[in-house]
């Protein structure tokens, strides 16, 4: 398979008088939620699909809870998550206090197997 993309016209962020170019943009093709992984695992082993949906609703609830205390969650070969901040940039430490965060994101690093497959895939141009 390969990853279906389109053709897009968009200005320079960074020089908005530079004339506009065109960029190529991934189009999703659909979507898998929680109970279809659920479905899609419970037939690659012996665990029932109910019990491997209430395993994936308990590990997003646990992921939470745990980026909430200010930890990284690792998930083996699968990679880690970790809270990300940005922040004003101030002249002392003691000018930076939680009131110069501007922005917080979930960071997700990828494991081995999910970088390799960035390298292995193929594209085409949607018609």
């Amino acid at each position: 398979m390969s990853i279906k993309f389109k053709v897009l016209l968009r200005k320079n962020p960074q020089d908005i008088l530079a004339p506009e170019k065109f960029y190529a943009a991934a189009i999703a093709d659909g979507e898998t939620d929680l109970e279809k992984l659920a479905e899609l695992i419970s037939y690659q082993c012996t665990v029932t699909e109910a019990d491997c949906y209430a395993v994936l609703m308990s590990l997003e609830h646990n992921i939470i809870s745990e980026l909430n205390q200010g930890r990284i969650v690792k998930l083996g070969r699968l990679g880690n998550f970790q809270v990300g901040l940005s922040s004003e940039g101030k002249e002392t430490a003691e000018e930076v206090t939680s009131s110069v965060i501007k922005k917080n994101r979930i960071l997700f690093r990828p494991g081995k197997k999910l970088r390799t497959l960035l390298s292995t895939l193929t594209y085409r141009k949607a018609s």
